[in-house]
């Protein structure tokens, strides 16, 4: 039996924004730390709108 995983168009949406908004706050990827929170940032996009730093020093 075959199952048919679709992502729904809302969900791509919404990563989409989560993207622009992630990479337009100086979100990027350069360490594990700044992976975690350009995922964060990602994910949690509404926050970043709001003003809520989401950036992570794991002390590496």
């Amino acid at each position: 039996m075959r199952r048919n995983r679709s992502v729904s168009l809302g969900t791509v949406i919404y990563l989409i924004i989560g993207l622009v908004v992630a990479l337009s706050n100086g979100y990027g990827i350069t360490d594990l730390s700044s992976l975690l929170s350009f995922l964060l940032a990602l994910f949690l996009w509404p926050l970043v709108l709001l003003g809520v730093d989401l950036h992570l020093s794991l002390g590496m």
